[in-house]
């Protein structure tokens, strides 16, 4: 299933993080050891310039090959010397004679190379854009700088360029032979739900298309009755009802109903592969989340003190400057912290990560405000370290399995591996 959001579902984010911004100054390294450093480098500039004078020292062949941009040499303690992927860490060999077939090999089948760069080599992502030619077109026409239109126009031209888009994506689906399909609630600041329907298919030129059908208010109750209407108007309304191959949803009860009438509606025109034991798709980045936060909840009370901490510092300038001035003292590096959303795990990950950093000004924080009593202990910071050093494979799994610009469906399999093996 596809996601918006720090990456993860295809649901819009709840909240947005806030942040506190800590200007803090580079320490500046001591004469001593500026002097120590030149030593070295003019110890290593004679030496460099002696091998090259001799006349019987072999001259290093310089590297031409392109492979060395996404790997480094990285010494092990047994003193061998390996290349490193800079995208999966994965190490191999370094040949002598200065061979690079098996890294180029290997980059070829890096999956991690694969959704950095954004997909992969079969499919090419190509994306509707809101400001088309004719879209464009109409837009110039009424809206000129020296000339002022009503809000009924503004209106109007609006519902023009909707159905000017409408009309070139169902061109576009009605030469599709199969779409699956995603969809997925989401509860806005307002106390309204809404439904996003996003189809996802490869076109006749073997590009892959991603296009949002509907995004809609649904009224509660949200039961699976409920669920299973709206979508089955949405289908109907774009002409894709017999074209459905797949529906990937979160694991909500109401879901499970919703996607089992669905089901039994497609089924009276048997379009459905194998009598639709394909067409549910459960949603690997929700299965991810849920079981992390399981996991949290063993930590919830160090977690709860960390989020009170950051919404104490959060709540008054006067707080955020002290401390701002305490990690300016400590000679800490500009950072942020992060306030996180409970729902996200990965929210939370960057809360913990970012406040873990900033562990000893917390503690001198606390000398100076008396009303601050959410100190984390020493334990509780260990704990946390081991925790965030935990989730980091966590958070780059989500990543990859939630990326909107590439296919998932070949790779989640993979990358639950590699958290099995962690």
């Amino acid at each position: 299933m596809s996601n918006v959001n720090s990456n993860e579902l295809s649901t819009p984010i709840d909240q947005v993080p806030s942040v506190i911004f800590l200007s803090t100054q580079d320490s500046s390294t001591s004469p001593a050891m500026d002097d120590a450093t030149t030593n070295v480098d003019e110890s290593n500039q004679n030496k460099e310039k002696e091998d090259e004078e001799s006349p019987f020292c072999l001259k290093k062949r310089k590297r031409t090959s392109k492979v060395w941009t996404e790997f480094k040499e990285i010494s092990l303690s047994d003193g061998t010397v390996k290349a490193e992927c800079i995208h999966c860490k994965h190490q191999l060999g370094v040949c002598k004679t200065g061979a690079t077939t098996h890294l180029l090999r290997h980059l070829k089948s890096c999956l991690r190379r694969k959704v950095n760069l954004k997909g992969q080599q079969q499919l090419n992502i190509t994306t509707t854009i809101a400001e088309t030619e004719s879209v464009t077109s109409v837009q110039n026409f009424k809206y000129d700088h020296a000339k002022k239109v009503s809000r009924a126009t503004a209106r109007k031209d609006c519902f023009s360029a909707y159905e000017i888009e409408k009309k070139k994506v169902k061109a576009l689906l009605k030469d599709t032979d199969k779409v699956s399909v995603t969809t997925d609630l989401w509860k806005s600041g307002q106390h309204i739900s809404y439904m996003v329907v996003t189809a996802h298919f490869v076109d006749s030129e073997w590009k892959l298309q991603k296009r949002t059908l509907n995004f809609c208010d649904v009224p509660p109750p949200h039961t699976g009755v409920v669920i299973c209407d709206v979508l089955q108007k949405c289908l109907v309304e774009w002409g894709i009802e017999d074209k459905v191959w797949t529906i990937s949803v979160d694991n909500a009860s109401y879901n499970d109903v919703a996607v089992r009438m669905l089901k039994d509606n497609l089924a009276y025109k048997n379009s459905l592969a194998l009598h639709g034991k394909l067409f549910h798709v459960r949603c690997c980045a929700h299965i991810l989340n849920l079981l992390v936060q399981d996991g949290l909840s063993e930590i919830a009370d160090i977690i709860k003190n960390v989020r009170e901490s950051v919404k104490h510092l959060v709540a008054s300038e006067s707080r955020r400057l002290i401390f701002s001035e305490i990690a300016k003292q400590l000679k800490l590096p500009s950072k942020k912290l992060l306030l996180d959303c409970g729902t996200r795990w990965n929210a939370t990950y960057f809360m913990l990560s970012a406040a873990l950093e900033f562990k000893d000004v917390f503690l001198r924080y606390q000398q100076r405000d008396s009303s601050y009593t959410y100190l984390p202990s020493e334990d509780d910071w260990q704990k946390v370290k081991e925790v965030c050093s935990f989730l980091e494979e966590f958070n780059e799994v989500t990543n990859v399995i939630s990326g909107t610009e590439y296919p998932t469906s070949n790779l989640f399999l993979h990358e639950l591996h590699s958290i099995k093996n962690y």
